[in-house]
């Protein structure tokens, strides 16, 4: 067949795929005459859409395009606000009214736990945000080979769009991220080249409190900030310190490691301390640059305010929080139970999760850094089987051993927080066996214009 490059086709959007793209079929004929299906996926497109696109190489059976034209339009389109937004790849949905991706998200869930034999009417509404914009208390920028700041761009990891803006991430977390770059185009510092792995800047992490207004400011660089960098980083705490006062943790990150990850070997404070102080339910929290903490406060707060009421704890209980972190639920559920003990293979967090307690005044708790699968082993010996467990897995859910774990542990109520409706329906269905019935699913929304939706549902023993 001859190979025909840039060929300009209509298509009609029939599903979304999991990164919100729109998925088309279009029917071609070769220079047979026989028909060749095309698969074609194509960002930024709503469902029934007809786009008008070219595509490369269409002979193939699967190729991605950007739409050129859309000839008809879905009726919740909209114009995107953030002017990065064809390029970026942090929002997908900006272009889809926010109605309409709420939908979508409810939609997901119930699809999700009805393949595994669940009713879809236990699904609620996704419960939306009142403003879906400047939500995220965190971001994380990266430096481009020239030393510019920015986003990685859609379907591209290697290249890096320029920051002007963000309009899911706090103003003044915005503006400090400016300030950064602008320092850095100043000093004519290189960012980190990621085939030569060389270069200065690797990444930017902002993150602010909503409740107390601090912000923490953490360079990631591939040496430290001494001898020829000195000047620069004098002159970075100059600028931060004179034109954003509420910056009290401004941090300098050896990382040497081939691995593009925000971590970190050696740490340098140029300003303030390392951590900063959040607040969420009325509890203190301690957050350094690695510490796992909801990025949306507004929504986290209903996470916790809906396992509260789903969990019904009581006073003359034990519970046991499942992949505990450092302490979101377990700070607002030990005041209400008799006894906590926490779970989390990550050693810091549970070392920030102790403190947090301590610095909270609550004495009934117990942290242990182990995995789930053998944690729950060893706490059941010296705890005894809770009344109420909650679980807050990671998006690979928390698998069927554990499940089965938890099943066999016979708490009488299971709050699962999940992030990830299709992982969470096929943990649950573990519990089926145990006698356990799921009775509610509420999906919340903490990343707007984004595919990404979390779920806080209720099960309950119901056979012993």
């Amino acid at each position: 067949m001859t190979i025909i490059k840039g060929e300009t086709m209509v298509a009609e959007i029939s599903q979304l795929d999991e990164k919100g793209s729109g998925q088309a079929v279009v029917w071609r004929e070769n220079e047979k005459g026989n028909k060749k299906k095309l698969r074609l996926t194509i960002p930024q497109t709503l469902l029934w859409e007809k786009v008008r696109v070219t595509v490369d190489q269409p002979e193939r059976r699967r190729r991605k395009a950007m739409p050129e034209e859309i000839l008809e339009a879905h009726a919740e389109r909209t114009a995107p606000q953030c002017p990065h937004f064809e390029k970026c790849g942090g929002c997908v949905w900006q272009h889809w009214e926010y109605q309409g991706q709420l939908k979508q998200k409810t939609d997901h869930v119930k699809h999700a736990i009805g393949t595994q034999g669940f009713a879809p009417e236990l699904v609620l509404d996704t419960i939306g945000m009142d403003e879906p914009w400047r939500y995220r208390n965190k971001m994380e920028f990266t430096f481009a080979p020239d030393g510019t700041l920015g986003l990685h761009e859609q379907g591209n990891f290697r290249k890096i769009i320029s920051l002007e803006t963000c309009l899911i991430a706090g103003k003044e977390m915005v503006e400090a991220a400016m300030e950064v770059a602008g320092w850095a185009k100043t000093h004519q510092l290189t960012g980190y080249n990621k085939d030569l792995h060389e270069g200065l800047l690797r990444h930017l992490m902002v993150r602010q409190s909503f409740a107390t207004g601090e912000i923490m400011l953490a360079l990631f660089a591939t040496e430290a900030p001494a001898d020829h960098l000195k000047e620069a980083a004098d002159d970075l705490v100059q600028r931060i310190t004179q034109k954003f006062p509420q910056v009290k943790s401004l941090l300098w990150l050896e990382n040497t490691d081939w691995a593009d990850r925000t971590q970190s070997e050696k740490s340098h404070i140029l300003a303030g301390r390392d951590f900063i102080y959040d607040e969420m339910d009325g509890y203190r929290f301690r957050l350094w640059f690695d510490t796992f903490f909801q990025t949306n406060p507004t929504q986290a707060q209903k996470l916790v305010d809906l396992a509260i009421e789903m969990g019904q704890p009581k006073k003359t209980e034990k519970m046991i929080d499942l992949f505990c972190g450092v302490g979101t639920f377990s700070l607002p559920f030990a005041d209400r139970v008799g006894k906590l003990a926490g779970i989390e293979i990550v050693e810091t967090s549970i070392e920030s999760a102790k403190r947090n307690a301590k610095d909270n005044g609550i004495e009934n708790t117990y942290f242990l850094a182990r995995d789930a699968r053998n944690g729950i082993d060893q706490v059941l010996e010296s705890f005894g089987t809770p009344e109420l467990l909650l679980l807050d897995p990671p998006r690979s859910g928390a698998g069927g051993k554990v499940m089965r774990k938890i099943g066999r542990a016979k708490p009488e109520r299971i709050v699962y927080v999940s992030c990830n409706p299709d992982t969470f329906a096929t943990d649950i269905k573990e519990l089926e066996a145990f006698g356990y019935t799921l009775k509610v699913v509420q999906p919340v929304d903490l990343f707007p214009h984004t595919v990404h939706v979390e779920c806080v549902a209720q099960l309950v023993r119901t056979e012993q």
